[in-house]
């Protein structure tokens, strides 16, 4: 008899089983691998929380019912409540039965290159064939710690901007043998859970976000260090300025809409100036000297270390407030 029928039919009901999941795996319970569960509880998903030890697990819970409380005061959660996002979580210290029946599992380790091929070696061998590996690295090529995987054509980086239940940009870097169909299915997730994919084409060290974000730190150094302004100057221009227009539209949206014509105009009108300045950026600078110590005794009157986590608090409050103000922007005409 003829029974190819019946792995046929076996093998669209394994897919359709998959296309059904509706699990995430969370590998790490630290800020961002938390911050990670209630974006992905508050999109529909069953989270399972891993960790080494079940001392860790336990002391995440509390914090992420915390945020949870706090989002579903500030309407955040997107119609759902603190308790149907938390009832979605489950914990475990097994890391095949946290990964079994997952559609994706995103791993928030700290940022190690070392400790991430470990983790992911790990994945890797008890990983079912569908489920997608995820890191949230802020930097570090995926490329560097995938390529000896069996699965690598499932590896992928999802980082997002901290904190990321407020910041809804997560880039998205591929490996260079990532495949489509996990590109596509990522970036599929990341959008029904409300956040905003940044795609890279190929892996370049740094991504995107960090690149852009070290050119202004390294600039600004430069700047106090050859006595052209002092630290907070270079904060006021930010949070009076720059910062308050790239909130809601980026530096070419910006530019865009700084000439009478658009952006050809503006490459137009301000292109040499631009490349003449650039011209004297010179090298990078290392964080240190006697501008480490100035900015250092800046920040520290300012932000004094033993009230950091107060200032985090404060931070992330302005943050939150900012997260219900862009739900009621109006629209780009």
């Amino acid at each position: 008899a003829n029974f190819s029928w019946v792995y046929s039919y076996y093998n669209e009901y394994k897919s359709y089983l998959r296309r059904m999941s509706k699990k995430i795996a969370i590998i790490g319970t630290g800020l961002v691998g938390r911050s990670w569960a209630i974006l992905y509880t508050r999109g529909g998903y069953d989270v399972t929380l891993y960790d080494v030890s079940m001392e860790i697990l336990v002391t995440a819970l509390p914090l992420i019912q915390a945020q949870l409380s706090s989002m579903e005061s500030a309407n955040l959660l997107h119609g759902k409540t603190a308790s149907e996002c938390f009832d979605r979580m489950t914990t475990s210290t097994d890391l095949q039965e946290s990964l079994r029946g997952a559609e994706l599992a995103h791993e928030c380790v700290p940022e190690d290159k070392d400790l991430k091929r470990k983790v992911f070696e790990s994945m890797d061998r008890v990983m079912e064939e569908h489920t997608i590996l995820c890191s949230s690295t802020s930097c570090i090529m995926p490329s560097l710690f995938t390529e000896e995987l069996n699965h690598r054509n499932n590896c992928i980086v999802g980082h997002p901007v901290n904190p990321p239940h407020y910041c809804p940009a997560v880039e998205v870097i591929p490996a260079p043998w990532t495949s489509a169909e996990v590109k596509a299915r990522t970036v599929s997730i990341m959008e029904g859970i409300g956040m905003k994919p940044v795609v890279a084409k190929k892996e370049c060290d740094g991504f995107i976000l960090n690149r852009l974000q070290y050119a202004v730190l390294q600039e600004g150094w430069r700047l106090v260090k050859e006595g052209v302004c002092d630290a907070k100057d270079i904060d006021t221009v930010m949070t009076g300025g720059l910062g308050i227009r790239w909130s809601f539209i980026g530096p070419f949206e910006t530019a865009h809409l700084n000439a009478p014509n658009g952006i050809r105009d503006y490459a137009e009108r301000y292109s040499k100036g631009i490349v003449r300045v650039s011209n004297t950026f010179g090298s990078p600078e290392p964080f240190q000297g006697k501008t480490l110590s100035d900015m250092a005794e800046y920040l520290e009157s300012e932000m004094p270390v033993a009230n950091l986590n107060e200032t985090r608090k404060w931070r992330d409050e302005i943050l939150k407030q900012m997260a219900i103000f862009k739900q009621s922007m109006p629209a780009k005409p």
